[in-house]
């Protein structure tokens, strides 16, 4: 990859979103330099103060656009002033379905000296990665209202299931325990017993590609009691697949055992075209400009592009000065850190 110029589009987006790229950018500048990697960062104004001022949020040319990047790097989306809904629809969802993102790929992994709030557990417990349907599912938008706003109103959402995206889904997370290496286990996580059409679809998906990966183990769990066992026993797991309502509900779950929104990163990952990287807690407006929000879950994001754009020694210098960081932070909470968001975006750069 040495002589290759990454071309990466960056979004800081809205509320504390910049603050936190910012300190992204510092550490992939040193750690750019340190590597001999070559990029070339272009910014762009996607996000709520765009919309308030023009009414634009992200039409079908500027997704074309991004498809001529690389890798996006994706501070956050959420303005208090724009009703809910629109801009998560009208950029992140058009993101992620534009550019066909059909992984959402969010690693739970606790590090040493991080509060979780898991009784009697360690980072040698909680290190596993979710591996979330991201294109289909409940979020495709199918279905509609009928005599909305009276007592006789019926509201019908419905879940889109394909054979092509379960399978090309559930085959990358096999690829994905494999390439770990360590249980060597993925768990499909679903409700069959109540959803018996969707998951029946994802069931015979999985048990039939399982064939092909006769060095994983392939396991199965209803979401509720994947809920309990990521309190209870988080050890468990290694790679989890699922669709994409369940995905976006267990990964929030992860992301508290491992320290909070402000560690958790996350990437909306086409492995044949462009991928976004994001820390996952939004964009937190009420700490804007406050200087108190922890940016290394951005950082995280950081590394997850690194990874995904090849530069894999990079991205372990990164987990690795971020994982320095950690011991040396009193929380990961916002304002709590007994560092600013500027001091701990320094103490990685340095790190490396």
């Amino acid at each position: 990859m040495a002589n290759k110029t990454h071309k990466i589009a960056v979004i800081g987006g809205d509320g504390t979103g910049p603050e936190v790229v910012a300190e992204g950018l510092k550490v992939l500048e040193v750690v750019g330099k340190k590597f001999g990697i070559k990029y070339e960062l272009t910014h762009f104004d996607y996000g709520g103060d765009r919309y308030l001022k023009t009414g634009k949020i992200l039409d079908d040319s500027e997704v074309e656009g991004l498809k001529k990047f690389d890798a996006i790097f994706l501070g956050a989306i959420g303005h208090p002033d724009v009703a809910p809904g629109i801009l998560e629809k009208g950029i992140l969802l058009k993101a992620r379905f534009g550019l066909d993102q059909y992984i959402n790929l969010r690693p739970v992994k606790l590090y040493e000296n991080v509060w979780t709030p898991i009784k009697d557990k360690g980072p040698e417990d909680i290190d596993f990665v979710v591996v979330r349907e991201n294109t289909e599912g409940l979020y495709v938008g199918t279905g509609g209202n009928l005599k909305k706003g009276t007592k006789d109103e019926v509201a019908i959402q419905d879940s889109i299931n394909t054979r092509k995206g379960v399978e090309r889904c559930i085959r990358y997370a096999f690829n994905l325990a494999r390439k770990r290496n360590k249980k060597k286990q993925l768990t499909l996580v679903g409700k069959t017993n109540v959803l018996t059409y969707a998951f029946d679809l994802w069931y015979r998906t999985f048990m039939e590609v399982a064939k092909e990966y006769p060095d994983i183990k392939a396991d199965y769990a209803h979401v509720d009691a994947t809920c309990m066992w990521f309190v209870k026993n988080p050890e468990w797991f290694d790679v989890i697949v699922t669709d994409n309502l369940f995905g976006d509900i267990i990964t929030d779950l992860g992301a508290m055992i491992q320290g909070g929104m402000g560690i958790a990163a996350g990437g909306n990952i086409n492995p044949e075209g462009v991928s976004m990287f994001e820390p996952i807690g939004g964009s937190a407006p009420k700490y804007t400009g406050k200087n108190v929000i922890n940016p290394l879950a951005a950082i995280g994001a950081v590394q997850m592009m690194l990874e995904n754009l090849g530069e894999e020694k990079a991205a372990h210098a990164v987990e690795r000065s971020i994982m320095a960081a950690c011991k040396k932070m009193l929380s990961m909470s916002a304002g709590k850190m007994g560092f600013s968001t500027t001091e701990v975006g320094d103490m990685v750069a340095e790190g490396i």
